[in-house]
């Protein structure tokens, strides 16, 4: 009778620790094939814990095309991932009118809070050019550069817009002056203004607290499985100080990608063995002669193997009823296949 007893409390307490942690007894696949070949090439193994995804979204402004951007959410809401990252260029900027930039950075916080996952902010020229932009940054989402762990991968967020105060002032003076010429009646003279030759233009600039941060933010994680650099616009391909060298160095020969915006036209380039990555647009202006200039969203998936990457046409990705959402079949996604028109 005891044996019995005993026999019977250990019955329920194997059913009840079964109960407690089916996450862990779970298989992730399940078949009735006990011999013989299989109609699969092999099986597959399930998700594993140290594995996850997210989405970038890259330049919205510079000319922001009406509906892309909600149709850019509802999209990556489809795809699930657990956080999305952008390369910045938010808003239209263009101005220190703080009650305007307040309407600009709500339109796009309200259009942006419709994701379904959290969305880190990454600062572009037409958010950060002058320091009455800067400043208004600064108090509505607080660091314009900054770092964050996930799965133990590790995510250097930059500001490219780092300059001294003079020199800030100094550029945002020849910005505007050049976009007024762009803007008038004479167009053709934009190539001989101070800012189309100042290399700040393309590349950006990082001074030495920013460089000095991501040095120490470095040697603090030695160990982490790959980082992940964003930026708005390629401080890589700049020239001489304030480039992206002394982060390069700092990272060594640890596994590492690049990811920045600003072009609006989509490029892949190899240095040193690692991919350096320039997205094209989500909702920004497009140069109807240029092929790689189409809106998309990127999708990086990450395990034990690495980050796998992929970029997915917002044209091509298609909700259950097998149509663009949000009635997105209204838009144009690529000008230069739809013609909609020459915009820098």
């Amino acid at each position: 009778m005891l044996k019995m007893r005993l026999y019977t409390l250990l019955l329920v307490v194997m059913t009840f620790g079964s109960c407690q942690s089916p996450k862990e007894k779970a298989q992730p696949f399940v078949h009735n094939i006990e011999e013989g070949p299989t109609p699969w090439s092999y099986e597959p193994t399930g998700k594993a814990d140290n594995s996850f995804t997210f989405a970038i979204i890259s330049d919205l402004n510079g000319g922001e095309r009406d509906g892309i951007f909600e149709v850019a959410i509802e999209q990556i809401n489809l795809l699930q991932p657990e956080f999305i990252l952008s390369v910045g260029d938010l808003v239209n900027g263009e101005t220190e009118e703080v009650v305007e930039l307040e309407e600009q950075y709500n339109s796009f916080d309200q259009r942006a809070a419709k994701a379904k996952a959290p969305v880190f902010h990454v600062g572009g020229n037409h958010d950060l050019t002058s320091t009455g932009m800067r400043d208004f940054w600064e108090k509505r989402y607080g660091r314009r550069y900054y770092h964050f762990v996930y799965q133990n991968v590790l995510f250097l967020v930059l500001d490219t817009e780092d300059y001294t105060e003079a020199f800030r002032e100094r550029i945002h003076q020849a910005r505007s002056e050049a976009i007024a010429i762009l803007d008038g009646d004479h167009p053709e003279e934009y190539p001989k203004t101070e800012y189309f030759n100042m290399p700040e233009r393309k590349t950006g600039k990082i001074e030495e607290e920013q460089n000095a941060y991501f040095e120490k933010v470095i040697a603090e994680y030695p160990n982490v499985r790959h980082t992940f650099v964003f930026m708005h616009k390629p401080v890589w391909q700049r020239e001489g100080e304030g480039n992206l060298s002394r982060i390069e160095s700092a990272l060594g020969d640890k596994d590492f990608t690049v990811i920045n915006g600003h072009f609006h036209s989509y490029s892949h380039t190899v240095k040193n063995g690692h991919d350096y990555i320039m997205l094209a647009t989500t909702g920004g202006a497009q140069n109807a002669g240029d092929e790689n200039a189409f809106d998309h969203i990127t999708l990086v998936s990450y395990s034990d193997d690495g980050p796998a990457i992929a970029n997915i046409r917002m044209d091509g990705l298609l909700n259950k009823t097998g149509k663009l959402p949000l009635d997105g079949e209204q838009y144009c996604y690529q000008a230069s296949i739809c013609k909609e028109g020459d915009s820098e």
